[in-house]
């Protein structure tokens, strides 16, 4: 047998083998919420009250604004420290620019994205001031004449330093916690899928900024 055949066996075997844990994490995931990225869970998270942002804060909601309405500019991921970190259910990238394409890209998949509600919350005594909590729906359009494809709720948990700019960002959908590396065996195979999905990503658009 050929080297190339074997490697294409090999490879299939992977797959194939990556595939079947990959549903067996999906069957045996737990269901019950857990706790989320700011420490609590996604019961209390969700009932927070609302509050004013503060001055030094407007930057950084401005330009959360300009990616999840799909409208990102030049200036919009200046907010982000260059080895920041952006960790959502689908991808996982690492640095400002992997993080912009992220976002670039989803503003190819979409016409258009709405926000519908979008509250600053109030953080509790357990949750420092350097982190932002925002609830927020977006509706997604694949065509903006239509109605929306999709609209998601989320919690997104901003940690940042004292020049007020991004180290990590977690969106969360429904307030509930993302699986990790930190979840065991199947969580570090979701997160490298993650991590995959986020490069392929950056690769794909990584270089085309805000169009």
């Amino acid at each position: 047998m050929s080297p190339r055949r074997i490697s294409y066996t090999t490879l299939g075997i992977y797959l194939i083998s990556f595939y079947c844990l990959f549903r067996v994490f999906l069957i045996m995931a737990p269901s019950e919420p857990r706790i989320n990225a700011s420490g609590l869970m996604p019961f209390e998270t969700k009932g927070l009250p609302e509050r004013q942002a503060q001055p030094h804060e407007s930057a950084i909601i401005q330009s959360i604004k300009e990616m999840y309405s799909c409208s990102p500019t030049e200036t919009t991921f200046d907010v982000y420290v260059n080895d920041s970190m952006f960790h959502d259910p689908i991808g996982i990238a690492n640095g400002r620019e992997s993080i912009r394409a992220q976002f670039v890209g989803l503003a190819k998949i979409f016409e258009k994205a709405e926000i519908p509600k979008f509250r600053v919350l109030e953080n509790p005594a357990s949750v420092p001031a350097s982190i932002i909590l925002i609830d927020q729906d977006v509706s997604y359009y694949r065509d903006s004449s239509k109605e929306p494809t999709k609209t998601l709720n989320s919690l997104l948990t901003i940690t940042t330093n004292d020049k007020h700019q991004i180290l990590h960002h977690t969106e969360e959908w429904n307030h509930e916690k993302s699986v990790s590396s930190e979840d065991g065996f199947f969580g570090m195979l979701n997160e490298q899928r993650k991590k995959l999905t986020a490069t392929l990503t950056h690769v794909a658009v990584g270089k085309d900024k805000t169009e």
